[in-house]
């Protein structure tokens, strides 16, 4: 059931990656996608979702442009040349949720974008690569920082990736960093057969520091430099996989 709604977000971004130009705008964009999930007879998990504290999220998908990290607000401004645009989105079909974001480029980007994209990127798949069957999950957190920092980019860690499923924000937390005490019996989560989690790197091309305004949407860099966020649903699978649930 999660494989399912995982593609069907994939296939949410699909829509992304074959409109996105510069003119168009993060709402027509989140129009698009509402109309397609809604064809399906499915709904998105973010309209209308409440953290405490916060104004209920107003889109079916999350579009947070250049200096915004996550839970973006898609609006009327046109889409420029160079822009970098994180798109998160959520699929509820059958009652099981899938969970992708991706980060695309407007046209070319600039040689620094270029390659934070790039370190974005490769930092979910090193974490996904170090998801082993009965693991531990830090080994995740940890590959995701290592090749983060190693390029001179930061992780932010005021919000982290989670287990989904049933909910859209379920345990374990799934932090981009790593403490010691992660490793340590009595804190350290073991990636069980049966476990599915949303792998989510957010990189910063300067400061890890970040910061909302009023609603508490969206959430911003601090220092105004640019962010990316890649996101995959994983599964730990009874006969000892990792899949990916949100590939086409």
């Amino acid at each position: 059931m999660i494989r399912e709604s995982g593609r069907m977000a994939a296939q949410c971004l699909q829509i992304i990656r074959e409109m996105i130009k510069p003119g168009v705008t993060t709402r027509q964009m989140d129009q698009k996608v509402t109309d397609f999930i809604v064809s399906q007879g499915c709904r998105s998990p973010f309209k209308n979702y409440q953290f405490p504290g916060k104004t209920p999220f107003p889109a079916s998908l999350c579009a947070s442009v250049n200096n915004v990290v996550v839970h973006g607000v898609p609006d009327d401004t046109p889409l420029k040349n160079g822009d970098i645009v994180s798109i998160d989105v959520g699929v509820v079909k059958n009652g099981f949720i899938g969970d992708t974001a991706w980060t695309f480029c407007v046209g070319e980007p600039d040689a620094k974008a270029k390659h934070l994209l790039e370190v974005g990127e490769a930092s979910l798949y090193e974490g996904i690569k170090a998801m082993k069957p009965r693991g531990v999950l830090a080994e995740v957190s940890r590959a995701i920082q290592n090749h983060v920092e190693k390029n001179g980019f930061t992780v932010v860690r005021e919000f982290v990736g989670h287990g989904v499923g049933l909910s859209l924000h379920e345990e374990p937390q799934v932090k981009n960093y790593v403490e010691m005490k992660d490793f340590l019996p009595g804190f350290r989560t073991l990636l069980k057969p049966g476990t599915v989690i949303a792998v989510e790197p957010m990189v910063n091309e300067g400061s890890a520091d970040v910061e909302s305004e009023g609603s508490g949407w969206p959430v911003f860099t601090k220092d105004g430099g640019r962010s990316v966020h890649f996101e995959h649903t994983i599964a730990v699978t009874h006969d000892n996989r990792v899949e990916i649930m949100t590939e086409l």
